[in-house]
């Protein structure tokens, strides 16, 4: 595993891309409730001209805004459309306590995998070392007996006690690619970009 993996690869892992979709989202439906503001006319005619509601939006003699009932958006709804921009704006702070969230939990997982990774590694390396430490126990076992200084059975639990520790190594080696699995995953894929 390479040194100095950068933050930036969590932003592929699958919950921070949806908790960030789901943020732009809200923040259009922000926009899209403060546009309910405005009326909604047609600016041009047929020919491309003025239209007849753009035109009566400002009559009068002082050209001030006049609030017709040609306008297909009201203006004054009741506090509806403030409410609307208000829930659209509480939906926002949600996303993005959400988000934040996604996020804290990439760096948690991702920590929590590397710890568990050199902790599984380092107890493949000292279960290598017993194994190296076990087979010279079997070879000298062997030349015990063969010399006739000991018996057959220490011989024999020397060979009992290597294949378990080989065992334990089998699965200490398991757990190590496990780890790493899990460390791919809380990476969002592995570290290559």
């Amino acid at each position: 595993m390479p040194a100095g993996l950068p933050s930036k690869l969590l932003e592929r892992r699958p919950e921070i891309q949806a908790a960030e979709q789901t943020l732009i989202a809200n923040n259009a439906n922000i926009g899209v409730a403060k546009a309910a503001y405005f009326p909604q006319i047609t600016l041009t005619g047929y020919y491309g001209y003025q239209s007849i509601a753009l035109a009566n939006l400002f009559s009068g003699s002082r050209r001030l805004w006049n609030f017709l009932p040609q306008l297909t958006q009201p203006i004054f709804t009741a506090g509806r459309l403030s409410s609307q921009v208000e829930l659209a704006e509480a939906q926002q702070r949600s996303a993005l306590a959400q988000y934040e969230g996604a996020i804290q939990t990439g760096f948690h997982d991702v920590s929590d995998a590397l710890i568990q990774y050199q902790n599984v590694r380092e107890v493949r390396v000292q279960r290598e070392l017993l194994v190296t430490a076990l087979q010279d126990r079997k070879r000298l076992a062997y030349m015990r007996y063969r010399g006739g200084v000991d018996t057959m059975l220490n011989a024999l639990n020397s060979d009992q006690d290597l294949f378990t520790a080989e065992l334990s190594l089998a699965q200490a080696r398991r757990d190590e690619l496990l780890s790493l699995v899990l460390l791919y995953k809380a990476l969002g894929g592995g570290w290559q970009e």
